[in-house]
């Protein structure tokens, strides 16, 4: 199942996010390699971040999130996960309405 998680900068996201950086790729590295992520980065407008990826459960999803370290040392001031279907694109993998 598809989960998006959405993570909004806090006051000092810009700053925090230089330092805790190598350790979220690195988490989302181990996630990458099992296929897990969709697809994931930062928002151009500084706002936060966009991660899509493949959990069993939203309790899954959310777990994830609380233990990245952008959310551990308040990069993110808050985050929002939410179940997703993906439509595009038509490359086979995406679910039916």
């Amino acid at each position: 199942m598809k989960f998006v998680i959405l993570g909004f900068d806090g006051p000092e996201g810009a700053a925090k996010r230089k330092v805790h950086r190598p350790a979220h790729l690195a988490r989302m590295d181990v996630l990458d390699a099992q296929g897990r992520v969709v697809l994931a980065g930062p928002l151009t407008d500084q706002a936060g971040s966009l991660i899509v990826i493949e959990a069993e459960s939203l309790a899954e999803a959310e777990a994830f999130i609380r233990e990245d370290p952008y959310v551990v040392h308040g990069v993110f001031a808050r985050f929002e996960v939410h179940p997703f279907m993906q439509v595009f694109p038509k490359d086979g993998t995406a679910s039916k309405p």
